[in-house]
């Protein structure tokens, strides 16, 4: 199953995309933890070491390797290949966690201002392509607030479209945008994520402004000061506060996804 986890900045997508990787692997799936965030933070949630941590160098970042894939021979400036060989730039630089689970940092893009398409873009468009199509382990993708990276033979190979939303306007209506334009990708199965909920008057509210959006709010995550003294500590909030109020909830979400697992793919 390849699952996308993505929402406005700082709502907690890394911290649920983190888990969830953490529990399918704890569960004895095969896992490949995609950060394809700006931030970069999803090798604190999986729990590397420091020492690790700082040796990790984003995909999007690799000059020479951008350069050896992307520059054409001849081509001159702004020719590049825009579909490189990289099967096997995953095996080649992903991290191991765990017996079951392993992290790829790709790293984010910035779109140039004038739509071009630079090298870095390029590759990390085309590899994204082929984990999300090609890959057969457990995939979790924590992406960044926007998708339009995401082309439609991409996204058609994303079985469950998770975003994650706070309890703010801006980050539902980031959601909104978010939830269209999958559709418009062809992504079939989208769910709305409420993060950091501290009482019923706001999930009240959440529901009443998605009443027409026609996806549903599948989940709630209660606010929980624990995962901020995880951050504080440097330690993943499922080794820091196993037990927690958030973390019993994800292992709720966890749980749901696999009998939807077995929904989606009896289909």
């Amino acid at each position: 199953m390849k699952i996308a986890v993505s929402g406005k900045g700082g709502v907690g997508k890394t911290l649920i995309a983190g888990t969830l990787a953490r529990l399918f692997a704890q569960n004895d799936y095969n896992v490949l933890a995609i950060d394809n965030d700006s931030a970069m933070n999803l090798s604190y949630t999986l729990g590397i070491d420091k020492e690790i941590r700082n040796t990790i160098t984003p995909i999007s970042k690799m000059k020479e390797l951008i350069k050896e894939r992307v520059t054409m021979e001849g081509g001159g400036s702004g020719v590049y290949n825009i579909n490189p060989q990289v099967a096997d730039i995953p095996d080649r630089f992903k991290i191991k966690v765990s017996d079951n689970l392993e992290l790829l940092v790709l790293g984010s893009i910035e779109e140039p201002q004038s739509g071009c398409l630079c090298p870095e873009n390029a590759l990390i468009r085309t590899l994204l392509h082929n984990l999300i199509t090609k890959r057969d382990e457990i995939l979790i993708v924590d992406f960044e607030a926007g998708l339009e990276h995401l082309g439609r033979g991409t996204a058609k190979g994303i079985d469950l479209m998770l975003i994650v939303t706070e309890p703010s306007q801006k980050s539902l209506e980031l959601s909104l945008k978010i939830a269209k334009l999958s559709k418009k990708l062809g992504i079939i199965n989208i769910y709305l994520i409420a993060n950091k909920i501290i009482n019923n008057n706001q999930i009240s509210i959440i529901n009443q402004r998605i009443s027409d959006w026609k996806i549903p709010l599948y989940h709630i995550i209660p606010y929980d000061e624990e995962i901020g003294n995880a951050d504080l500590q440097g330690t993943a909030p499922i080794d820091y506060a196993p037990n927690s109020k958030s973390l019993n909830s994800l292992k709720t979400l966890f749980y749901n996804l696999l009998e939807l697992k077995k929904e989606i793919f009896d289909l």
